[in-house]
Formats: structure tokens, C-alpha cells, sequence
């Protein structure tokens, strides 16, 4: 990543964030102003993903990245499973797998914000491969983990199988299933995207001041929020295994190099390749642990969340993106 990527505000604003974190200061933004300004994110990109759309159509471009990105979505946490089952208990394993086969929207919204930043054109229908990312991994480590328990229930005790208490820890798959395909958040982004189609361009005209001159502001704010946050969540890695530290920066660019694989096989542009690149190298750290955390309790909450958080998301938001961008651009040309 070039040094004036670093002179982008929203950047320096993560890195002012971190810094304020790591000295302990009290600086600290209210939690309804950052869930305000992660709705306002979502609830932009979704516009935007809506008015381009609107423009281009359902091409078969746009059929052949959406695909491409719900494979990603099942090759990937599959892949993280396979690898980190050689690290941590196979529960851990299936909970670090969904947190880095989902996404990170915030990740997504700031490498859209890079390529405008350098005039290098991305699809609308993005916002909908993000969309379509999130849940696969969560639904595959919810199956791993009951396949986990199959295979031990024979060696437990009948009292101790989880049938009196399994229900009140560990939601069924179709509750999982309902939370995660009407997420809050993922509604709110595909239904902006839905009234964007709709809308077309008279409503991108009539929301450009909301939509297109505050994005770069919020997207500055919140990402001052996510600084603080992911400063105050490094002291989680504290006493981890090397290797698992190894693994939080090492996946994102094996999984980033996959779907630079993927898409030039599809012959994706350089803008949708750079986001198929950045989605697949994120991990989720609001959705996914949310799920988890009750979906998955054998599992070590600190462990899954501190990774993604306190590593993986640092890492692509300062270096992550510039360098998907480079290898994208000079593989594609």
C-alpha cells in the first residue's frame, strides 16, 4: 500500500482511533452513535449498489460475480476449518472458520471508498455478493459443530449429551437460519439496494446529499470508532499461540489470492476482482460472534473475536486493501 493511501482522512482517522486506544485514552464513541453510523453505512452502500444497478442491469457478468462470490463464501470457511482444526479443538476451529468465511462490511464499504478515491470502477451488484457472503460460514460451522457432537456423544454419558440442557445453549438451525437471513443489517442493505433499482436515477439525484456527500464524513467517524475498538480488543491475544497470530494475517491473503484465482477465471473486472479479493480476506466481527457465541458456546468467544478484531481487520484496513488493489492491477492489467 502506497504511503498517500495513509493520507486518505478516513484512514488516518483509524489510525488516530488505534492510537487512542493503545494509550488507554477515554475516548470513546456512544454505542447508539456507532450503531447509528453502521446503519447509515449499509443503508448508503445499499443506494448506491441500487442506482448502478438500475444503469447496468443483470448482465451476465453480474450472474457470473454473484456466483462466484456465494462459492467463495462455502469454499473459504471450509479451507479455515481444514487448517485451523490443526491448531485449536475442533469447536474453536468451526467458530474462527465462520468468523473468517463471513465478511466484514466496514471492510467492504472502506475498499469501495479506496477505489472511488482512484477512480477505478466496481459494479453496483458488489453490495449484493457482500450480502450473500455473510451467512454461508455461519451455517457450515453450526453443521460442523453437530457433526462435532455426534462423534463425541457415544464417549459421554447419557446425562451429559445435552438433551435436557441443549435447547436452552444451543438454538436450532432453523432459529440460526431465521436470525441470519433477517439480520437487521443485511435487510436494511438489500432493501436500500432494492428501493436504489426502484428509484433509479431521479432517486440517486434526490439522495445524492445523504447518500454521496456525507458517505466520506461517516465512513471517517466510524472508522475512528472501529480504531479504538480493535485497540482495545489486541490485549485478547495476549498468552495465543503464535501460530494462531500467524493465521490472522496469513488468511486473508491465501484467501484473497483465491478469489484473484476465481474471478480471473470468470473474467471479472479489476474493481469487482479487488472487492472479491477484499470480501474473501475479511472476517466478520459483529454478526458472525453474535451468532456464535450461542450457537457454538463450546467455543472460546475471546479467542474468535480478538483475531478477527484486534488483527485481521487492522491489517485490511491499512495494508489489506492497497495491496489487493496492486496484485489485482498487475495480474489483470
Amino acid at each position: 500500500m502506497s504511503f498517500q493511501a495513509f493520507l486518505d482522512p478516513a484512514i488516518l482517522f483509524f489510525v488516530f482511533g488505534m492510537a487512542a486506544g493503545l494509550m488507554r485514552s477515554n475516548l470513546e464513541i456512544p454505542a447508539p452513535i456507532s450503531r447509528f453510523l453502521s446503519l447509515y453505512l449499509l443503508m448508503a452502500l445499499g443506494l448506491k449498489g441500487g442506482f448502478a444497478l438500475a444503469k447496468s442491469g443483470l448482465t451476465q457478468e453480474v450472474s457470473a460475480t454473484l456466483g462466484l462470490a456465494l462459492l467463495l463464501a462455502l469454499l473459504v470457511p471450509l479451507l479455515a476449518y481444514w487448517v485451523l482444526r490443526r491448531l485449536v479443538s475442533a469447536f474453536d476451529a468451526a467458530a474462527i472458520a465462520a468468523t473468517y468465511g463471513s465478511v466484514s462490511a466496514v471492510t467492504f464499504i472502506t475498499a469501495t471508498q479506496y477505489l472511488d478515491n482512484r477512480g477505478i470502477p466496481f459494479g453496483g451488484h458488489m453490495a449484493a455478493a457482500m450480502a450473500l457472503m455473510e451467512s454461508p460460514a455461519i451455517l457450515i460451522a453450526i453443521l460442523l459443530s453437530n457433526w462435532i457432537r455426534q462423534q463425541a456423544a457415544p464417549q459421554q454419558a447419557p446425562a451429559t449429551t445435552g438433551l435436557a440442557h441443549g435447547p436452552a445453549t444451543r438454538p436450532s438451525l432453523r432459529h440460526v437460519l431465521h436470525e441470519s437471513l433477517t439480520d437487521g443489517a443485511q435487510l436494511l442493505l438489500l432493501g436500500a439496494m432494492v428501493i436504489g433499482i426502484i428509484s433509479g436515477a431521479a432517486g440517486q439525484k434526490a439522495m445524492q446529499p445523504f447518500a454521496g456527500d456525507l458517505f466520506k464524513g461517516m465512513l471517517a467517524f466510524f472508522l475512528l470508532d472501529m480504531g479504538l475498538l480493535a485497540a482495545r480488543n489486541m490485549g485478547g491475544l495476549k498468552g495465543q499461540s503464535p501460530w494462531l497470530l500467524l493465521y490472522a494475517l496469513g488468511a486473508p491473503l491465501i484467501h484473497a489470492t483465491l478469489a484473484l484465482g476465481l474471478a480471473c477465471l470468470i473474467g471479472a473486472s479489476t474493481g469487482n476482482t479487488i472487492l472479491l479479493m477484499t470480501l474473501a480476506a475479511s472476517a466478520s466481527y459483529i454478526a458472525v460472534p453474535a451468532v456464535v457465541r450461542h450457537a457454538i458456546p463450546e467455543a472460546n468467544p475471546t479467542l474468535y473475536f480478538s483475531l478477527s478484531l484486534g488483527l485481521t481487520f487492522p491489517f485490511n484496513i491499512l495494508l489489506g486493501i492497497g495491496l489487493y488493489t496492486q496484485v489485482a492491477q498487475r495480474v489483470l492489467g
